[in-house]
């Protein structure tokens, strides 16, 4: 498995469709080298002021799709 250490430089845009969120982003994607002793996984890292950015964004999407939701569905129980 390859594994990358990966960069967001700036956050572009949100946008969900059909119950997939899309994100625009411009970001550095470089190879991550092996580690020997642990579990394989990529890194993706962020400024603070991008993470904020990122958590509002997400949010208001998250909220246009459960405005699409029937109210019964709304309740977070199911």
């Amino acid at each position: 498995m390859k594994t990358y250490n990966i960069e967001i430089q700036r956050l572009k845009s949100a946008r969900h469709d059909k119950g997939l969120i899309e994100l625009g982003v411009d970001v550095l994607v470089l190879p991550r080298p092996a580690r020997e002793e642990g579990a394989v996984v990529s890194c993706l890292s962020l400024p603070v002021d991008d993470a904020r950015t990122l958590v509002i964004l997400l949010k208001q999407q998250l909220a246009e799709l459960d405005k699409l939701n029937p109210r019964s569905r709304r309740s977070g129980r199911c």
